[in-house]
C-alpha cells in the first residue's frame, strides 16, 4: 500500500493537480469568508466564530474531492494499466487503500492552512480569545470524517467508467445525496423526518460541530467510508475475474 500511496502523492504534486486543489479550496473559502458580501462574510456577521467556514466547506468539497478522485482508477482503465496494477504482489485492499489515503492526504493538506482562521478569529473576539474552541475543534474533526466519506465515494465511482468526467459527475451526485439528500427528503416527512435525516452526512456533521464527539457520529462516517471502499474492492475483483 505504501508504494501506491507514494505514487499517488508524487502524481498529485508532480503535476499542477495538487497545487490547484489546495489553491482553489483556500481561494474560494477566503473569498466567501473575508471578501464577498453576504451571509458567509465573517467580518460583517458581528460574531467571532468559524461557523460560516464549516457551512460552505462541505459544499466546496462536494466538487473538489470528486475532481481529485475521478482519475484514481478511471485513468488506469483508460491507459490499460489496471491489469498491470492488479498483477502486483499486493492485495486489492492495499491498492484501494493506497489510492484512498493518497487523495485523503492531499485534501487534509489543503485544510491545514485554514487553522490560521482560528488564530484570526481568536484575535477578533470581544474580548480577545472569545471563541468556542470546543465547537471549532469538533467541526474540524467532523470535517475530517466528512472528507474521508467523500473520498471513499470518489474512489468508488472512479471504477465505474474509464471516462473521468462520468466518474466526476456520479461522485458529485452521490456525495450530494449523502450530504443533503436525506435532509431534503426528511423535510417532506414530519413524522419520520428525524429518522430519515439520521442517514445523511449533514446530520452527523452538524452533531459533531456542536463540540461533542458522539461515537454514533464517528461510527456513521467510518461505516460510510468502509462501505464505499468495500464496493471499490468488489468492483475491482469483478474486473480481475
Amino acid at each position: 500500500m505504501k508504494s501506491i500511496l507514494l505514487r499517488e502523492i508524487k502524481s498529485f504534486f508532480g503535476s499542477p493537480i495538487g497545487y490547484l486543489v489546495i489553491a482553489i479550496f483556500l481561494l474560494l473559502n477566503g473569498l466567501f469568508l473575508w471578501v464577498f458580501e453576504g451571509e458567509y462574510n465573517i467580518l460583517n456577521s458581528g460574531f467571532a466564530d468559524l461557523s460560516p467556514f464549516f457551512t460552505i466547506s462541505p459544499w466546496i468539497l462536494i466538487f473538489l474531492i470528486p475532481a481529485v478522485t475521478m482519475r484514481s482508477f478511471s485513468d488506469e482503465k483508460k491507459q490499460g494499466t489496471i491489469e498491470l496494477l492488479m498483477t502486483k504482489p499486493i492485495s486489492v485492499w492495499e491498492i484501494v487503500g493506497g489510492k484512498f489515503f493518497g487523495a485523503l492526504l492531499l485534501i487534509v493538506i489543503a485544510i491545514i492552512p485554514t487553522f490560521i482562521y482560528v488564530y484570526v478569529i481568536h484575535g477578533l473576539g470581544m474580548p480577545v480569545g472569545n471563541i468556542d474552541m470546543g465547537s471549532t475543534m469538533g467541526s474540524y474533526f467532523g470535517l475530517l470524517f466528512l472528507i474521508a466519506g467523500y473520498t471513499a465515494v470518489g474512489v468508488f465511482t472512479s471504477t465505474l467508467s474509464e471516462n473521468q468526467i462520468v466518474a466526476f459527475i456520479v461522485s458529485v451526485f452521490l456525495c450530494f445525496i449523502l450530504y443533503f439528500g436525506f435532509q431534503g427528503v426528511a423535510s417532506q416527512f414530519k413524522d419520520f423526518g428525524d429518522l430519515i435525516a439520521y442517514f445523511g452526512m449533514d446530520f452527523h456533521f452538524k452533531s459533531m460541530s456542536r463540540g461533542v464527539i458522539d461515537t454514533r457520529d464517528v461510527m456513521y462516517f467510518i461505516s460510510i467510508t468502509i462501505l464505499f471502499l468495500s464496493l471499490t474492492v468488489y468492483k475491482l475483483k469483478s474486473l480481475k475475474s
